[in-house]
């Protein structure tokens, strides 16, 4: 009998007994306990390549930490040359057995950061549901070098802690909340064109987000330009006669927030000598345009929040007038059939 029972109480124990030797280490008659935390990967490859550009885009990182209720734990900060190691990963020590929410930003606390945090940075007893951010109001001012966004990126996570042999390992994917583009003018007749002759504008409502990444009323912004200009692009044959006609081109880089499908961002294009609009379009509706079948394996949504770097080409009549025939975005050609302007 006293057998049976000194064999159960052995059972009972063998768990904690092989789960405290695969834990620990003996040092000067020392046992070290079973490690409680996080080793976290980061990985941006929510693009249209699918291939990781963590490591090529993201210059400076920054993890809130919320427990289960939402309450603010603590924070992490990275930058510099260990984020373009595809190796690294992030340890987060002595966090209790538990349920924790992760939140990313790349970018965030960088010099050259173009976001900031609407209710300052998480601290003492803040809630996620006070975490956010706002696009800094001089990078809409024009001709302020600073429109030229830094690239901004998101992401979140649910991760469990366990006492376990080895640290948890969990991922968090993150996702580009900039975007880049390039607009470019060519007169069908090859007449050069200047960009300082044409002012550029984009209008939206995309600077203010809540704790999801989801954008949240905040007035709409009209972003301009932070460049602009002519360039060659060779030369090219006209007229019955195919006489060499020299190509200039006129072009605006910008920067704008997230665009998403719930807003209406529109784009317009001014000729400056004589004031008149000459482009006035719905912006998503054109660049959506491009998704087409190619891209059918994402949404309207996600195709948006995926490709971050825009390439349009308009070409202008003799008139100096956007011929709506077609446009080309980044190498497709887009004809305009039923896109409503």
């Amino acid at each position: 009998m006293k057998l049976k029972l000194y064999l159960r109480t052995i059972l009972a124990l063998l768990p904690a007994v092989i789960l405290f030797s695969g834990c620990s280490a003996i040092k000067d008659d020392e046992p070290r306990p079973c490690p409680q935390g996080l080793e976290i990967r980061f990985v941006y490859d929510y693009n249209l390549e699918r291939a990781n550009a963590f490591p090529a885009q993201v210059d400076c990182l920054t993890l809130h930490i919320y427990d289960a209720d939402g309450n603010f734990v603590r924070t992490l900060t990275e930058s510099g040359a260990p984020l373009s190691d595809e190796d690294y990963r992030m340890r987060v020590d002595n966090l209790p057995e538990g349920r924790y929410r992760l939140v990313a930003y790349g970018g965030a606390l960088c010099q050259a950061a173009s976001f900031s945090y609407t209710a300052g940075e998480p601290a003492g007893s803040s809630h996620v549901s006070e975490l956010g951010m706002r696009l800094n109001p001089e990078c809409l001012e024009a001709g302020n070098p600073l429109g030229r966004l830094h690239d901004h990126f998101y992401g979140t996570v649910m991760a469990d802690v366990e006492i376990r042999p080895e640290l948890t390992r969990v991922t968090v994917k993150m996702m580009k909340n900039t975007n880049h583009l390039r607009i470019m003018l060519q007169h069908l007749d090859y007449v050069a064109l200047d960009g300082a002759d044409y002012m550029f504008e984009i209008t939206d409502d995309n600077t203010l987000f809540d704790c999801d990444n989801d954008l949240l009323e905040a007035g709409d912004v009209t972003y301009t330009p932070w460049e602009r200009g002519s360039v060659k692009t060779g030369n090219a044959e006209f007229g019955a006669a195919g006489s060499q006609v020299e190509v200039q081109m006129a072009y605006a880089d910008l920067s704008i927030s997230r665009l998403m499908t719930k807003r209406s961002p529109k784009l317009v294009v001014t000729h400056l000598p004589s004031g008149e609009q000459i482009i006035s379009i719905p912006l998503n509706n054109y660049l959506l345009a491009l998704r087409g079948s190619h891209y059918d394996w994402t949404t309207e949504q996600e195709f948006l929040d995926r490709k971050s770097d825009w390439n349009l080409f308009f070409f202008l009549d003799e008139d100096r007038h956007w011929n709506k025939t077609f446009i080309r975005v980044d190498d497709w050609i887009v004809r305009i059939n039923d896109i409503n302007a």
